[in-house]
Order: structure tokens, then sequence, then C-alpha cells
């Protein structure tokens, strides 16, 4: 069996480095995508002791646009081919919305959502020319539901969503090329100890937590599959259980969801 292409952006840390690993245990030839290369070096080595038949690393923000297109263009021909795109990348922030910086909102917004629009913008053309491969945009159970003091993150997982319905409607036409949107809950990653907060306050992933080990295995399974699911897939029942709660009792969950949050993901001023 011929090894496959498999790309993973945000892959130094969280759900993109266990994504990776996931898919060199399969064989596949993984190249690895974020800003921090001696990180994605160090993965590239834990990749290749866990079975990938080759690794590539490419540095760069997916927020840079030519930097993004720069590194596909390396990786195609590094490999001849894409077989999927696992996009992995994203930040966090804290503080309610009056309180964000500017620059916190744009930091957020660039890299989750522009991210993904520019990661798509470069791999979608591939994939159509190849006439196959899977693009997965790994968004968030905070793309279908709100909580507050979390807006540039809510608004900008809420836009990867909507992306991913656009791309999928748009590429119907080439049966072939599947995008997925995978919409993890909370997942024990670093990713909210190195939040951006204004209020200065310490995060931890709110329960009920899954590894991202697991939801890495929601990814690559979505990856391969045959059946292109047209609705965001969860990771975790639990996530059914809150936008149940969300869509049936709006009101309800207005008035006790900042409260809940607050006792179980937040502390101030630490």
């Amino acid at each position: 069996m011929t090894s496959r292409t498999v790309l993973v952006t945000g892959a130094s840390s969280g759900i993109g480095r266990a994504t990776a690993i996931q898919a060199a245990e399969a064989g596949d030839h993984v190249a690895l995508l974020a800003r921090r290369k001696e990180k994605l070096e160090e993965v590239a080595e834990e990749c290749a002791a866990a079975g990938a038949s080759g690794t590539t690393v490419v540095a760069a923000d997916v927020a840079d646009d030519t930097a993004v297109g720069d590194a596909v263009d390396e990786v195609v021909r590094a490999t001849g081919r894409l077989d999927a795109v696992l996009h992995c990348a994203g930040v966090v922030s804290y503080g309610r919305t009056e309180d964000t910086t500017p620059e916190d909102f744009d930091s957020v917004v660039s890299t989750n959502l522009l991210g993904a629009a520019n990661v798509a913008r470069h791999v979608v053309p591939v994939l159509r020319e190849q006439g196959e491969g899977t693009l997965v945009l790994v968004g968030s159970l905070l793309g279908h539901i709100n909580v507050p003091e979390m807006t540039p993150y809510v608004v900008s997982k809420w836009g990867v969503r909507a992306l991913a319905r656009q791309l999928h409607i748009e590429n119907l036409d080439t049966p072939g090329v599947r995008i997925v949107h995978v919409a993890p809950g909370s997942v024990d990653t670093p990713i909210y100890g190195s939040a951006l907060d204004s209020a200065g306050g310490v995060n931890t992933p709110p329960p009920p937590t899954i590894s991202p080990e697991r939801a890495a295995r929601a990814v690559l399974r979505h990856a391969h599959g045959r059946r292109t699911p047209t609705r965001s897939v969860q990771t975790a029942w639990s996530n059914y259980a809150m936008l149940l709660a969300f869509n049936l009792a709006p009101a309800v969950w207005d008035r006790t969801v900042g409260p809940a949050f607050e006792l179980v993901s937040r502390r101030r001023g630490q």
C-alpha cells in the first residue's frame, strides 16, 4: 500500500501533535506545520519513531497567507501530493469584549479564522487538481454555542464552521474532495494555559475534558473515511448535551452559563 501524505497544521502541540503521531502510526508521510521549527523537529522525531514513512517540517504562521502558500508548495514538491490536510492550529483568549485589546482580537481571529481560510485557499486547488483528498477543519463546540468572556475565540470558531460549510458546497462538483468540520469540546491541551487574557486569570479546560489523543482519533477517522458528514463531527457525547441545552432553553443557558463557566474554567488574577 502506498503511504499517504498528511499535512497537519498546529502540529507542535495539543491536538495537532497527537494527530500527527497517530498518522505516523498508520505509516503515513507526515508534514508538520507550525510557527516553532524547533518544536516541529521534536514532533518529527516522535513521528519517525512511531512509524511514519517520512516527515517534512515546514515552519509557517497560518495567519501569513504567503507563508502558508510557500509551505504547501514545499510539501507538494517533496511528496508529490496531499491526501489529507488536517488544520488544527488555533489560539484562545479570555476577557470581556470591551476589555479585549484590538491586538488580541486581531490575533485570535487572524489565527483561527483567517488562518483556516489561508490553508483552504492553498490546499483546495491541490485537492481539486488531484480529484481527491480531504481537508479537515478543527473547530470547536464553541463554534455552536456561546459562553461569556471569550468573544474573539467564539466568533472565530463560529466563522470556521461557516467556512467549512461554504467549502463543502463549493466543492460538490468534485466528489473526491471532502471537507470535514470536527468540533471538539473541552480538550486537555496547553492552549488554555497559554491563552491571551485581559483579566490576567489562570485558565483551565472546563470539565468534562477529553484527551488530545481522543480528539485526534476523530480527526483521522473522518480524514480517511469514505463518507463526508454534512454536519459537524462532535468528539464527545457531552457536546450533544450542551448543544441540546443551548438550543432548547436559550434563556436558561444565558443565565447559567456565565457563573458555571467562571466556576469550572477561570481563576482571576493569579
